[in-house]
This record gives structure tokens, C-alpha cells and sequence, in this order.
């Protein structure tokens, strides 16, 4: 498919959805406290930049992003590794993880808020749970895939460990964990946003809510907006990123 025509294609449907949105509001087949106009929501946005609102909330959010996910894909990608690589380790917690990796996220929210609070704590474990558990089985599938006859050759030739892990885990297993980091990014995302709404005096998330509660529908929907903005954002980077790691396999 041509550049150009790629490029079209991919505009087109946002902005078909943009018309019908108009057309919609234009027509008042919502009443306005249901759904907002494209051109309220613009003004809208104009307010919240105007004010700074927008650049607060976005702030603390990123920030909390950054320490959620930075701190729960570390744990995970150690864990992960530990689990596929010991066997006691995997006899002792491999039960426990494969359950509690099946508990939605969300889910843990009144217990931590019981345990930790409504402070940056929390809002940083949930996140750090949101992001380790994607990290944590893309390690360990990772690891555990590797064919062991990699392994008996690196024993024959009586390899250090340094090659081991530098010429063998590494290459067989860094796109595989590279895609779980990039899934625990979307989800952390995804979990910081609806945490914030739920319990949080600021945040994007907290900002949507504020919005709800003052019957500001603009306010929620400029929220929704950033947020889908800011998320594939955030996953086209490390998709590039990801490419740039990973140039090695196609050279």
C-alpha cells in the first residue's frame, strides 16, 4: 500500500467519526447533558489549557505513570527471570503467581486503599501491579522457550555465564519481553486513569470526575480525548522504540 494512500486511510476514519459526532449534536438526537458538540469540547480544551488545569493533572499523572511502571516492570522482568530460571523458586511461588495474575487490578483497589491510604502510595502500587504481571510471564515464557539444547552446548563448551546470558538469553528472549513491557505499559495506562477516577485529588482521571460531577460532560469528554491521545502515544514510542532494540534481527 502506497504512503499516501496508507495515510488517508488512517485519517479518514477519525474523521468520519468527528462528522457523525457533529451531525448528531447538530441534530439533537442527544440532549446536551448526554452528549456534547466537537466544537464545545474544543472550547473546552481551550479552557483547561487557559487555566493550567489540563497541564496539573497531566503532570501528576505522567509522573505517577513513571514511578508505577518504571518500579512493577523492574520486579517483574527479576521475578520472571528467578521463576524460569530456579526451580525452587518456581515450586514455591509458580502456584501463587499463576492465581493472582488472574485478579483483575482493579479489584485490589479497596484492599490497598484500606492498607496504604488514598496517597502517592497507593496510586504507585496499583500501578506497579498493573504493569508487573504482563513483564513478570513474558520473562518467564521467555526463558522457559529457549531450547535446551542452547543450554547443553553453552555446558559443552564450558561458556561463563556472562556469555550465557549476553549471547544466548538475551537474543532469544528480549523480543518476547520487550512485547510484555509494552503490554504493561498500555495496561498501567489504562489502570492509573481509572484508579484516578475512583479515588484521587488530581490526575487526568480525577479531572474526568470533577467534570462529571459539575455536569461538565466538554470537561469529561476533553479527558477521554487526552487520555486515548496520550495512550497510543505512549505505545507508538515504545513501538518505535521496540524497532529501533530489535534491528539486529532484520539486519
Amino acid at each position: 500500500m502506497k504512503p499516501d494512500l496508507k495515510l488517508i486511510l488512517s485519517v479518514s476514519s477519525p474523521l468520519l467519526l468527528l462528522i457523525v459526532w457533529q451531525a448528531v449534536t447538530a441534530f439533537k438526537l442527544f440532549p446536551p447533558e448526554v452528549l456534547v458538540s466537537p466544537t464545545a469540547v474544543v472550547a473546552a480544551f481551550g479552557e483547561v489549557i487557559a487555566t493550567g488545569e489540563l497541564q496539573r493533572h497531566l503532570s501528576e499523572s505522567l509522573t505517577r505513570l513513571a514511578g508505577g511502571f518504571t518500579t512493577g516492570a523492574s520486579l517483574g522482568l527479576l521475578f520472571g527471570l528467578a521463576l524460569a530460571l530456579s526451580k525452587t523458586v518456581e515450586q514455591v511461588f509458580g502456584p501463587t503467581f499463576q492465581a493472582l495474575r488472574q485478579i483483575p487490578v482493579l479489584a485490589f483497589i479497596p484492599m490497598l486503599i484500606l492498607l496504604l491510604g488514598i496517597d502517592e502510595v497507593f496510586k504507585i502500587v496499583i500501578i506497579a501491579k498493573a504493569a508487573f504481571f504482563p513483564v513478570a510471564l513474558a520473562a518467564y515464557d521467555s526463558v522457559k522457550g529457549v531450547p535446551k539444547s542452547y543450554f547443553e552446548v553453552s555446558s559443552l563448551y564450558r561458556a561463563p555465564w556472562w556469555v550465557l546470558i549476553s549471547k544466548i538469553l538475551i537474543p532469544a528472549t528480549i523480543p518476547n519481553i520487550l512485547a510484555g513491557v509494552r503490554l504493561s505499559l498500555t495496561r498501567s495506562w489504562l489502570v492509573l486513569v481509572a484508579a484516578e477516577l475512583i479515588v484521587a485529588d488530581s490526575g487526568l482521571g480525577q479531572m474526568m470526575e470533577m467534570g462529571r460531577q459539575m455536569f461538565r460532560l466538554d470537561i469529561v469528554m476533553v479527558g477521554v480525548i487526552v487520555a486515548g491521545v496520550i495512550g497510543f502515544g505512549l505505545d507508538r514510542l515504545f513501538q518505535l522504540l521496540q524497532a529501533h532494540a530489535l534491528r539486529w534481527k532484520t539486519a
